[in-house]
């Protein structure tokens, strides 16, 4: 689609500036390690994760928006041989892409090997907005791969696969956000939504806990399945974050791209 890539980045950079501003005015939780630090290494594998998507492309002829417009060229997919109405398949999609999304996430957790690479994003010390951009290059390729293949089988729009491309960016940067919300607000929101105060319990040091909340956009998955944790045992305000194991490492880049094959 015409200017796609445009409006994703400037929708995703205009809700990273929101979020980023208003953690600053109302934060969760006190800072344990400076975001001057933190910032430089997400931001730096974030240009990273860019180039390896933009390498991709040079053997791989079509990304997510790329592969919706060629299955739909190509009558290939579900959605392009079934004759449901726009909206109702736009709604199907970004349901079936957001489970499926949900279930890899799972995955990386029970896979060792995938788990090398998911730690990366574990490692933070601490969670603000950046956290969410936080991911090792060769995980953000794989995804890629599996989000390629599954729009493939399940045909749907380009506006539909860019509609979920938005959604998911921007609720992961919502509920990785330092940002405090009322009790009561919070517990609306969640209901639904993957609010802050739940996906941090996802980042505790304790196994229990980061084996829980999967979700990034929609918190109905880990209701259904289970997965649910509500509060963590220590408490937003005292609960760790991170890896057990974890030391100053993890805020220098160069370790944090070793990270996966090392011992840890």
């Amino acid at each position: 689609m015409e200017n796609e890539t445009l409006i994703r980045l400037s929708v995703f950079l205009g809700l990273f500036a929101l979020f980023a501003i208003i953690e600053t005015i109302i934060p969760r939780r006190a800072r344990p390690v400076p975001r001057s630090r933190r910032w430089f290494v997400n931001w730096g594998l974030t240009i990273i994760d860019s180039a390896t998507l933009n390498l991709m492309a040079f053997v791989i002829p079509v990304m997510s928006v790329g592969a919706a417009i060629d299955a739909g060229a190509n009558g290939l997919g579900l959605f392009n041989n079934v004759g449901l109405s726009a909206w109702v398949e736009v709604v199907a999609a970004i349901l079936i892409l957001d489970f499926v999304i949900w279930g890899q996430h799972l995955i990386t957790h029970k896979i060792p090997l995938l788990w090398r690479l998911h730690q990366v994003h574990h490692a933070d010390r601490d969670m603000d907005v950046t956290t969410a951009i936080r991911f090792h290059p060769l995980e953000i390729a794989l995804s890629m791969l599996l989000k390629i293949g599954l729009i493939y089988i399940l045909g749907p729009s380009a506006f539909a696969v860019i509609l979920f491309e938005i959604i998911l960016n921007g609720s992961a940067l919502f509920n990785h956000a330092n940002i405090r919300l009322s009790p009561r607000v919070d517990a609306i929101v969640r209901t639904v939504f993957v609010t802050p105060d739940m996906h941090r319990v996802h980042h505790s040091v304790l196994r229990e806990e980061h084996d829980s909340n999967y979700g990034f956009s929609l918190s109905i998955w880990d209701h259904i399945f289970r997965t649910y944790v509500a509060q963590p045992k220590a408490g937003h305000d005292d609960m760790e974050i991170g890896l057990r194991w974890q030391d100053e490492r993890p805020g220098k880049l160069w370790w944090v791209l070793k990270l996966p094959f090392t011992n840890k």
